[in-house]
């Protein structure tokens, strides 16, 4: 460690074999970006004015939106800050902060979508009790806790990565900091932790998401004993979004932390498709063409300047 110099800054190398692709990807990224910011930020004020959307369905969702907002903004503005031509640079500590909020976020994701799986389950199940059931007080229990664990989780991530000297090559060949792409830059044998946090959240994803197969395994029989055919529809109908979501979101977190040579380039486009496109989506697949939250933003803004139509 005497013959080598201490880091203080990390130097991202971007998106693997994209040389030469900066001013595109500049464009295409500051799109969904710009999306995922108006789409969610729609849904919040929808949310928020309106009386009619204030139940435990909808209060979930607020808080996607937010999870969404906060999730794309860990990693985005720094990668559209050097796509433009800027340094690649990030400081230490700055490093450290985007891993703990990556992991922070993300793991809150894995709970709030089993959370809101909860929700329907209920909801399909045991629909005359379920406003007794998802009263207030749950709600903010469940949503408060999802937050709370997913802080824990990064709060263990976070150490782990960075209790070793980092004081060789400060390259991360990645876009953002990661454990894959942070790791092996220590000083010091890091394949243990390496197995560790992978194992810890390739396993917490798979938990989850066994989880929602279940609620979902029994939402499914319930729909089946449901006699009417417009019925069937109404109840599949308020799950299908709820579902799409869960494989945009889930599956990037498997195909990358149970990979055990996990490719650069593929972790890569997934990690996009997670911290992009899944938040741009989400306001679409959930809500945009929900008639209550168009009729909420109808009501906010003045029809000249924001026209939605009943289609």
């Amino acid at each position: 460690m005497r013959n080598h110099t201490v880091v203080t800054e990390f130097i991202l190398l971007g998106i693997p074999e994209t040389e030469g692709l900066e001013t595109a990807l500049l464009f295409l990224f500051s799109s969904f970006y710009l999306c995922t910011l108006l789409g969610n930020v729609l849904i919040l004020t929808a949310i928020i004015s309106s009386t009619r959307l204030h139940t435990p369905m909808y209060f979930f969702l607020g808080n996607l939106s937010i999870f969404d907002l906060g999730f794309s903004s860990t990693t985005v503005p720094k990668m559209l800050f050097y796509l433009s031509g800027n340094s690649h640079a990030i400081s230490y500590a700055g490093c450290v902060s985007q891993l703990f909020f990556y992991h922070f976020l993300g793991c809150t994701e894995c709970f709030l979508y089993t959370v809101m799986a909860c929700d329907r389950f209920v909801a399909i199940c045991f629909p005359l009790r379920y406003t007794v059931i998802m009263n207030h007080r749950v709600c903010f229990m469940l949503a408060t806790g999802t937050w709370m664990i997913g802080c824990v989780h990064a709060m263990i991530l976070t150490p782990l990565t960075f209790q070793f000297p980092y004081c060789g090559s400060n390259k991360v060949g990645y876009y953002f900091c990661d454990i894959p792409a942070v790791l092996p830059l220590a000083c010091k044998n890091t394949s243990l932790a390496q197995r560790a946090g992978f194992t810890n959240v390739g396993l917490l994803s798979l938990i989850c998401f066994f989880l929602i197969l279940v609620s979902y395994t029994c939402i499914g029989i319930s729909i089946s004993k449901i006699r009417s055919a417009e019925g069937r529809q109404r109840a599949f109908s308020t799950c299908s979004a709820h579902l799409i979501a869960i494989l945009c979101a889930y599956g990037p977190v498997i195909v990358i932390y149970l990979q055990p040579n996990p490719s650069a380039l593929l972790g890569a486009i997934i990690q996009i498709l997670n911290n992009l496109v899944t938040p741009m989506l989400n306001p679409l697949i959930y809500s945009l063409r929900n008639k209550d939250v168009k009729s909420a933003l109808r009501n906010v803004f003045p029809k000249k300047s924001f026209a939605l139509g009943n289609k």
